[in-house]
């Protein structure tokens, strides 16, 4: 486990996803790749002066994380000063209210196929340095940080919840249900740094990472399908549609599903991730307890997307289009599996996650 290494690729996927918006992109990839890839470099360099300070506060000198964990190089001052370092860094990556505003953009100009690597691969970098770093390597500094980084995990998940009730295209709709999603992971993080019993740290820790690893499911299943409406339509904007439940009915239902799995709904992916994170936060903080109301508003917005686009009779425009192909359903279909499987037998995923998150000391 080398931090510089760990930068080092860090910095290197941006180039991939730059490349990938901007020479497969939309309408406006030009400027979206140029966003995301300044956004998140810049942000990107606080935690490049986080890794020199405990590389030059350990004895001997070494970039061994594993060293780090075992002993934080950095107390006091010096500590809180490299968290706050690595907090900034993480939250642009992961991303974090109000350090958001790169996701959108990015999300909306990207190709299907890179909308996907982005919720589903590149937004968890963030929540892992969250963990692996700022957790396990300033662990006084982050507990004496934690209500705050809470109230920031809480506001984001709200704001991303309202963001996306407020949106006419849907796939900017998706995109900041992200901002709402990873909103909650940083709450049970955060939670489990002011646990002090060792049940309800794992059971937020473990929803945690949970969380991610839906959120990359349920997500990367609705940019896909989305991604596929567009190819056929041409747009995006949810006035226009209507009644596409009759046109598209493999479509339909895959994106009803995958919807009442992003709004938390029992039996789906996203529940025993976010039942995890509600009662460990009741158990510390109940008055954090307010980010609930992200799940109405999200089953809101999905239910107001659902019905504008898939409800009621087709238009005229919309009956020639035609329904998802055995190539689209080879790269939905186990999306869709999973979902269902992590949501109605958690216990097979929860067991590998428990097994290193039990590991961890901080």
């Amino acid at each position: 486990l080398d931090a510089l290494l760990f930068y080092v690729f860090f910095e290197i996927s941006l180039v991939s996803m730059y490349f990938m918006i901007a020479g497969w992109g939309h309408e406006d990839r030009q400027r979206a790749a140029l966003m995301f890839f300044l956004y998140t470099l810049l942000g990107s360099l606080p935690l490049l002066l986080a890794i020199l300070g405990l590389y030059l506060g350990s004895d001997p000198h070494t970039f061994d994380m594993r060293v780090w964990i075992a002993s934080p190089p950095l107390t006091g001052t010096a500590a809180m000063l490299a968290l706050v370092a690595m907090l900034f860094t993480f939250a642009v990556k992961i991303p974090l209210f109000p350090l958001h505003t790169w996701l959108p953009a990015a999300h909306v100009e990207a190709p299907a196929a890179g909308s996907v690597i982005l919720a589903g691969v590149m937004l968890k970098f963030g929540a892992y340095g969250l963990i692996r770093f700022a957790l396990q390597m300033t662990p006084e500094a982050f507990r004496h940080a934690a209500v705050i980084i809470l109230v920031f995990g809480v506001v984001s998940a709200l704001y991303g919840a309202f963001a996306a009730l407020a949106q006419t295209d849907l796939k900017r709709l998706i995109a900041y249900t992200s901002v709402n999603h990873m909103g909650y992971v940083v709450v049970g993080v955060a939670i489990a740094a002011l646990a002090t019993d060792p049940a309800v740290r794992a059971l937020a820790l473990d929803g945690s990472v949970l969380q991610m690893i839906s959120h990359g499911l349920v997500t990367g299943a609705l940019f896909f399908l989305v991604g596929m409406l567009q190819d056929r339509a041409h747009t995006r904007e949810m006035a226009r549609f209507g009644g596409l439940l009759k046109v598209m009915p493999i479509l339909g239902w895959s994106f009803i599903l995958a919807a009442f799995a992003s709004l938390g709904l029992p039996g789906l992916a996203h529940f025993p991730a976010e039942f995890q994170i509600f009662l460990a936060t009741l158990r510390v903080e109940p008055a954090a307890i307010v980010v609930i109301l992200g799940i109405v508003v999200t089953a809101g917005l999905y239910l107001r997307a659902i019905g504008q686009v898939f409800l009621g009779e087709p238009r005229e425009q919309w009956k020639g289009l035609t329904d998802l192909n055995a190539r689209e359903l080879l790269t939905l279909v186990p999306l869709l599996v999973l979902i269902v499987g992590v949501g109605v037998a958690p216990a097979w995923v929860l067991d590998v996650i428990h097994t290193t998150t039990a590991t961890l000391h901080f």
